[in-house]
Order: C-alpha cells, then structure tokens, then sequence
C-alpha cells in the first residue's frame, strides 16, 4: 500500500472570538483545502479566544514530524495583530522549532485574486 508522506503543513491563522459559531466559514475553508489537497496536513488556529493557539498548533505540527510549516493569515487588512503580534510569535516559534521551517502567506485581503472575486461578487449581488 501507498502511503502519502505529510511533512508539509498549512495553518489557517484567525483571529478567534467569544462566539463559537464564528469560526465556522474558517472551518469550511480548512475542510476544503484538506479535501484539495490530500498530501498536505490543514488546521485551523486561532490568535486569541479560540482554540488551538498558533502556537499550540504549530508545537503539535512538529512533534508529529512536520518539517515545513506555512502560516495563511486568514485577515483582510495588517493591523496590530499581523504588523506586530505575528511577527513575534513567529520569531518564538522559529527559536522554539528551529527543525522547521516556518513560513508566512500574505494576509488574505492583500491577494489580488481574492479581492477581485470579491468585488466580482459584490458587482454581480449589487441591486440592478
């Protein structure tokens, strides 16, 4: 039998909230890239409120043998959390994990694809 070999990891990174409902369209995001994409492990994390934590996330990731990690900022604009909070964590996680390679997708709002199905979207929905 064939087995797939998983080093490679992507984790959706969200900001998290009190509402756990919230988090449900990231979980259908993370359900249709794993279905895509069979040879790559996906998860789901969360910078506050929710769990796992990235860092949690990415700790389980390498202890189960994952070498190269990317990290897909699920937000629409850099604030705070993407200019700073990220930057830090992702310098503790590289110190902590230094076997990995840790690596950052643009946030998703910084895509000229996703912005342009969306403006398509919203041109289509708009009222005639």
């Amino acid at each position: 039998m064939n087995t797939i070999s998983k080093s490679s990891a992507l984790v959706l990174f969200a900001h998290g909230a009190r509402d756990a409902q919230w988090s449900e369209p990231f979980r259908a995001v993370r359900q249709a890239v794993a279905t895509r994409r069979p040879d790559l492990t996906v998860e789901l994390a969360f910078l506050e409120l929710m769990q796992p934590a990235l860092g949690d996330c990415v700790a389980q990731l390498v202890k189960d043998g994952h070498t190269r990690i990317t990290v897909a900022p699920l937000f629409l604009a850099q604030g705070g959390h993407l200019k700073k909070e990220l930057p830090r964590l992702l310098k503790d996680l590289s110190a902590r994990h230094g076997a990995a390679e840790i690596t950052v997708l643009p946030p998703i709002g910084e895509v000229t694809e996703l912005l342009d199905a969306i403006s398509t979207w919203l041109v289509d929905s708009a009222p005639r």
